[in-house]
């Protein structure tokens, strides 16, 4: 028989939740015990009950821990904080990084593809941009091709 899942919520009766914490807490300070033996982890659990009772557990001295948290603290939010000049940079790189996946997919478009998903509006709206491109190309062909008519041959 499967246990059933307990939805993650206050329990309301007082017992019950006096009953349910006395039982989780010999767990989490057995887990806890396990991994500070497994893993030769420096451990220190604080938990105080809804009654105001302190309980704790620390693998070696808790003072001892605790110093080492409040060091670790203050070197970690100096560390934390990325120079302006860093957050600008990254900023910019996001800012770019999507204006290209923007064109690329504009690019895409404009060759016919990914047109999925367009209403008629922005169907016409990329028709009247490659009628307009398609005339610019011709035009350039066209000049091109008169510029070059109009040199002289060589003879061999």
């Amino acid at each position: 028989m499967k246990r059933r899942r307990i939805e993650m919520k206050k329990i309301d009766n007082r017992a019950a939740r006096q009953v349910t914490f006395c039982k989780r807490r010999g767990g989490l300070f057995k887990k806890a015990m396990e991994l500070s033996t497994l893993c030769d982890a420096e451990i220190a659990l604080i938990v105080f009950s809804s009654t105001g009772k302190l309980f704790d557990y620390a693998s070696s001295s808790m003072q001892q821990v605790i110093e080492r948290h409040n060091l670790h603290s203050k070197h970690l939010s100096k560390m934390d904080k990325p120079s302006m000049e860093l957050q600008r940079a990254n900023s910019t790189n996001t800012l770019l990084s999507d204006e290209i996946v923007g064109k690329a997919h504009e690019l895409r478009q404009m060759k016919g593809e990914e047109l999925q998903g367009l209403n008629i509006e922005e169907l016409q709206k990329l028709e009247q941009l490659l009628k307009v491109g398609l005339s610019r190309v011709s035009n350039a062909k066209g000049a091109q091709l008169m510029e070059d008519n109009q040199r002289p041959t060589q003879c061999m």
